[in-house]
């Protein structure tokens, strides 16, 4: 059976929805949302990565944020804890949670998008710790 295509909010709730539940239950990076994110803001934080994935897919503008602060401040929460392992955990989990769930145009941009970000994310937590 085809996996239907990212075609609007709604296909994108339930990508980030999907991919957060594997996030708190990972070994791996699990414990950085646990323990930054608490459990009555999780509804309220699905909404805004949505949002968030949404502008990358979409380009609606709805998200207002600042994704590169938001994790500065959790590296440094964490005594400079995060290296790319994470992030690549991250990614994997990004992937593996997309493919399940969609195919298409949009689903490959979303993990080529993910790619990037990642990237740009742990090069601007690396340079502000050379601070």
């Amino acid at each position: 059976m085809a996996k239907k295509q990212i075609e609007n909010r709604e296909d994108v709730f339930v990508l980030v929805s999907t991919f957060y539940d594997k996030i708190k239950n990972d070994d791996v990076i699990g414990e950085f949302f646990l323990e930054t994110i608490p459990e009555e803001e999780w509804d309220d934080h699905l909404l805004k990565l949505t949002d968030f994935w949404e502008t990358n897919l979409f380009f609606v503008r709805k998200f207002k944020g600042n994704p590169i602060k938001a994790h500065r401040d959790v590296d440094a929460n964490f005594n400079s804890a995060i290296q790319q392992e994470h992030f690549g955990r991250w990614l994997q989990l990004w992937f593996l949670t997309v493919d399940e769930l969609f195919s298409g145009e949009k689903a490959n941009q979303a993990k080529e998008r993910a790619r990037n970000i990642a990237s740009m994310l742990f090069f601007k937590i690396y340079e502000h710790r050379l601070k």
